[in-house]
């Protein structure tokens, strides 16, 4: 199955307009109790996450998963921090990017393969205010010739 494919929890949307995404890797989240039942009735965020290499190991940082409901005392702390499981030569890379100026780890999505949950990381470079406004007019000026193009299509 290729990266990125299964059952999609939980989307950054935010993260492909604050940021260029350079390159994306599949990673394996260590989760607690009950975290993995909350995660498949999508009760998460990806919204204010991010990923960080810590003694040669990453981790993910923010990431709420919310508590399970039938959970009582086996639950977990929603915004604790997660380790991704990546290969060694995936981490060595990630290491050289970061050390980078400019450049950040950033989820991209959530989702359920195999049974397991995974996180698409992507390498981001933070985009400026004008490269923002520029994708904005692009977006738009697209919208408005498919808009165009279906209104010839019903005459």
């Amino acid at each position: 199955m290729p990266k990125g494919e299964g059952k999609v929890i939980a989307q950054n949307k935010k993260a492909r307009h604050d940021y260029f995404i350079e390159e994306t890797y599949e990673a394996g989240l260590v989760l607690q109790g009950t975290e993995i039942k909350s995660i498949r009735n999508g009760r998460v965020n990806l919204k204010d996450s991010f990923a960080k290499v810590e003694k040669g190991e990453v981790f993910l940082h923010n990431m709420h998963i919310s508590p399970y409901e039938q959970g009582n005392r086996y639950n977990h702390d929603p915004l604790r921090t997660r380790k991704l499981l990546l290969h060694r030569r995936e981490i060595n890379k990630l290491i050289g990017y970061t050390k980078e100026q400019g450049y950040t780890l950033v989820p991209l999505k959530l989702y359920i393969k195999n049974g397991f949950a995974k996180v698409e990381l992507g390498v981001a470079k933070g985009k400026k205010k004008y490269d923002k406004r520029e994708d904005m007019k692009r977006k738009e000026a697209q919208r408005e010739i498919e808009r165009v193009f279906r209104e010839r299509q019903k005459l």
